[in-house]
């Protein structure tokens, strides 16, 4: 009797601790292990500011009512970029202030710690052998607020596409990263970090090994084995541009309408992304690791007057948008793939010289507080009721005219127009 009765605990305890991965509980026991995955905790890419210059911080209040607009999105995991400035450090304050004010608010964050080459951003040659020696600070400030926020901070990742080569302003060797995650999994082993913190650095595929086989490196193999996950960025919407055989109308869809050739279009660009994660996966796989590969960054401009406008190819506007954001969230959510979706809300410091280029134009919400078409849905249901951003209620963009909306909308270029071969 005895037996049985140690056999009947001993299952019980195991079928608690597989309910506790799948899903957590208690937010006392969230950890990056069961929400990563998870579709009741969607992520996106978070920037909160307004102006021109990143010189002008949001404030906290800012950023609080940032942080109800997203919780009403259904958005419970953040990635930020760096701790050189202020936004992340008051992002924690904000967070924890939200949650004193309102005990069921959840929010937890993936804190960036950015990683540069030595000159990087310098009128100096960029020496991409050698790491910045500003580094050692950027990890330092990350471990202070993981420490400090232990309740928010599930994630920290080393570098923002820091080894991929065409981010020739500032990109390092594989080494630094393995050199900084080693010293984070370190810290967690010693019981200076949360041993549940999970450690990764964000990078393009290609830099994952899932492209050229000249990133294939014993440091990026020993990079592979030492993160606790993998955090990969795929853009169908860059290469639409640069590599853009995927995204022309093909000879045999010529006949097709407009509607139906923007739609395979757009189903090519979900394929796209999907076989560079296979890609990952299978790369890694071959190395004998296995581990959870999600999506770090991934995301579809709205506005362009350069490589994908109307001069280009024909790839940016709300309803592309709106679609592709559509179906990645489908697509990892049913398969279990946590996607930080690239981004929250419109910037337009990042190409503060060009008010129409891209860059300025990834946001799910644009400055005006206006839902972009792939929220319009949501506004539609009022969950944004109540909440504003700037003073602005949040409203549609086109005041909700789809038919306003598809005039803005082109064809993607067919390759017999562009004469490319095939």
């Amino acid at each position: 009797m005895k037996t049985r009765l140690k056999i009947i605990l001993t299952l019980s305890i195991l079928i608690s601790m597989l309910a506790c991965n799948e899903k957590p509980n208690n937010k006392m026991n969230v950890t990056a292990a069961n929400i990563l995955g998870n579709p009741e905790y969607l992520a996106i890419s978070y920037g909160g500011y307004r102006q021109t210059t990143r010189d002008v911080q949001p404030t906290v209040d800012e950023l609080k009512e940032d942080m109800k607009i997203l919780a009403a999105m259904g958005i419970k995991i953040l990635r930020t970029y760096n701790v050189q400035l202020q936004q992340a450090p008051n992002l924690l304050i904000a967070i924890s202030e939200l949650k004193k004010e309102d005990p069921s608010f959840e929010m937890y964050v993936m804190l960036g710690a950015w990683i540069d080459c030595q000159n990087a951003w310098t009128d100096l040659e960029p020496n991409h052998e050698v790491e910045s020696e500003q580094n050692a600070g950027e990890i330092d400030r990350a471990v202070a607020l993981a420490k400090a926020y232990p309740d928010i901070v599930k994630i920290i990742a080393v570098g923002n596409e820091a080894m991929v080569r065409w981010a020739t302003s500032y990109f390092v060797r594989p080494n630094v990263i393995l050199k900084w995650v080693n010293h984070l999994q370190e810290l967690k082993q010693s019981g200076e970090l949360p041993k549940d913190l999970w450690i990764t650095s964000s990078d393009d595929f290609s830099s994952w090994g899932g492209g050229d086989s000249s990133y294939h490196t014993q440091d990026l193999e020993q990079l592979i084995k030492a993160v606790d996950y993998i955090s990969m960025h795929t853009y169908p919407m860059h290469n639409s541009h640069y590599n853009p055989a995927f995204w022309l109308v093909p000879e045999n869809e010529i006949n097709l309408s407009e509607s139906e050739k923007i739609e395979a279009a757009m189903l090519r660009a979900k394929e796209f992304a999907i076989k560079q994660y296979d890609s990952i996966n299978s790369y890694m796989k071959s190395l004998g690791v296995n581990k959870p590969v999600h999506i770090g960054e991934t995301g579809w401009a709205t506005v362009s007057n350069g490589h994908y406008g109307v001069n280009g190819s024909r790839a940016t506007d709300e309803y592309k948008s709106g679609r592709y954001y559509e179906l990645m969230r489908n697509w990892t959510n049913k398969e279990g793939i946590s996607c930080f979706y690239f981004e929250a809300f419109d910037e337009q410091w990042k190409d503060s010289h060009n008010a129409k280029g891209s860059e300025n134009h990834f946001g799910l919400i644009n400055l005006k507080g206006e839902a972009k078409y792939a929220l319009w849905d949501m506004v539609d249901k009022g969950i944004f009721k109540g909440l504003t951003r700037d003073g602005n209620p949040i409203t549609k963009t086109y005041n909700g005219n789809k038919e306003d909306l598809m005039k803005d909308v082109l064809v993607p270029p067919s390759i017999v127009e562009v004469g490319v071969p095939h």
